[in-house]
């Protein structure tokens, strides 16, 4: 994605929402990182993050369990995250849609009302040269602690590869 034509300000920061299934494992662990590595950096103000499943299971519940502990391990917090469902009308306040797997993909663009609107969905690992033939996180719902550790690796590693490609884009578009 090419972000070189970004000129964000204060009053209009970039939005980008992670989205995957239930709102619990992934996209809280995706939307928690991404939140810290842009506070430290200095451009909380310039880039917001949210997150958002495409189904209503787990709505207003907290991330799961195993979730929480992954992020505590790595030194973020995510026990205020709750969940929610994706909503086709927030597109137009959405500046990018990172999916999670190819399920997510195929759901969100099919919701977008607009061609812009599914230009905005991409996979997650596509940002990171390393994991995009990977192209799908796994779900660690249904597995152990470790399967969680190791799905934030990968989160973590795609989401240095993002912001690395759209910090540049926002601190030149600052003035």
């Amino acid at each position: 994605m090419n972000f070189a034509a970004l000129s964000p300000d204060e009053s209009t920061p970039f939005r980008i929402i992670f989205v995957c299934t239930g709102n619990i494992c992934r996209s809280p662990m995706a939307e928690v990182m991404l939140r810290d590595l842009v506070t430290r950096s200095g451009l909380g103000r310039l880039i917001t993050t949210s997150s958002a499943g495409t189904g209503d299971w787990h709505v207003g519940e907290q991330a799961d369990t195993r979730t929480i502990s992954a992020l505590a391990k790595r030194g973020y917090d995510g026990s205020h995250h709750r969940a929610r469902q994706f909503d086709a009308g927030w597109f137009d306040d959405l500046d990018l849609v990172v999916v999670l797997d190819r399920s997510q993909e195929r759901i969100l663009r099919n919701w977008a009302p607009t061609e812009r609107d599914r230009n905005k969905v991409r996979l997650l690992l596509s940002f990171d040269r390393d994991q995009a033939t990977l192209r799908d996180v796994p779900d660690p719902y249904y597995s152990d602690d470790a399967l969680f550790d190791s799905v934030l690796g990968m989160i973590e590693r795609a989401n240095f590869a993002l912001f690395a490609q759209l910090a540049p884009a926002i601190r030149q578009g600052v003035r």
